[in-house]
């Protein structure tokens, strides 16, 4: 008996997506909507409806009641999980590039000054050049471990 009320039920909702589809159908022919809705002869406004309705739970078996249980219960976790998580300031990332840049570009600027005899970036420290410019690039490295 129970069976054949779902199978009943099951037809009605068939019946229903068919006329909103006709429906569907006839509004796109008619006000000329996207090539998507005339593809598929539905809007995506009644798509949107029907995915945002409450699922019936009194006809669903226990199997389908247990996965939409862990649907809900995954949703959850994502969602607590996106909140909780922290970002960088808009600065940090252009900052760890340029320290990276930088470093290397005082180390190569170095190495090309020294083969012509000239002591570049800071002629006074000499080779400490290069530990000044692996400073610079190895802070700009540590930062990318703190790069959320």
């Amino acid at each position: 008996m129970a069976e054949h009320q779902l199978h009943d039920d099951e037809d009605e909702a068939v019946d229903e997506a068919k006329k909103t589809q006709a429906e569907a159908e006839n509004k796109t022919a008619g006000a000329g909507e996207d090539a998507e809705d005339e593809e598929y002869g539905l809007s995506m406004d009644k798509v949107e409806a029907v995915l945002n309705e409450s699922v019936d739970k009194k006809h669903m078996t226990p199997q389908m009641r247990r996965i939409v249980q862990r649907q809900e219960e995954n949703t959850r976790r994502v969602e607590d999980t996106i909140k909780s998580t922290k970002a960088n300031p808009r600065w940090f990332v252009p900052l760890f590039v340029t320290l990276m840049v930088v470093g290397l570009i005082w180390i190569v600027v170095y190495y090309i000054a020294s083969t012509r005899g000239n002591v570049f970036p800071i002629p006074g420290i000499g080779n400490w050049n290069l530990a000044v410019g692996f400073g610079i690039l190895l802070v700009g490295f540590l930062m990318t471990m703190w790069w959320h």
